[in-house]
């Protein structure tokens, strides 16, 4: 019973790095990693108007490079390096283009802290302006007041 149970977890391993060394999986991976360079906006996999001069070129480069054993970054440095850095899906991560990754999320934390400190300052000047307002010194300024302008002054 245990080696059947070795042998059938052998199997299912075996069949899931098939799928994963596989040429047309990792073409299918590669492709939605790139740009379609006409213009159109939409990954190279799934670039779908009507005669496009560019995808079927570009496909085709990067069977070629499946083909001839070029590792997932060569081909994609290639591909950088000959339709230039917005041929990529997604920017790389290092050097200025790590900006790309954190600077929404730095933003948002500035523009969240900066919101949490502006409704605290907002709180605690109502809380002092409560507090000050009824002071036996203010009370004696606003009847002061009162009595020189002949109003109430809208308390």
């Amino acid at each position: 019973m245990k080696r059947a149970l070795q042998a059938g977890t052998l199997a299912v391993a075996v069949c899931f790095s098939m799928g994963a060394s596989d040429a047309g999986a990792r073409y299918d991976h590669l492709n939605h990693q790139l740009m379609c360079s006409c213009g159109c906006g939409q990954v190279l996999g799934e670039c779908n108007h009507v005669g496009c001069p560019d995808s079927p070129v570009q496909l085709a480069e990067l069977r070629t490079a499946i083909n001839a054993g070029m590792t997932d970054k060569q081909i994609l440095d290639s591909f950088a390096a000959k339709y230039g850095a917005t041929v990529l899906a997604a920017p790389t991560m290092q050097g200025f283009n790590l900006v790309a990754w954190i600077a929404p999320f730095a933003v948002f934390g500035a523009a969240l802290l900066g919101t949490i400190l502006l409704v605290r300052h907002w709180s605690l000047g109502k809380k002092e302006a409560e507090q000050t307002a009824s002071t036996p010194e203010m009370d004696e300024i606003h009847e002061r007041i009162r009595r020189e302008t002949g109003s109430d002054g809208g308390y």
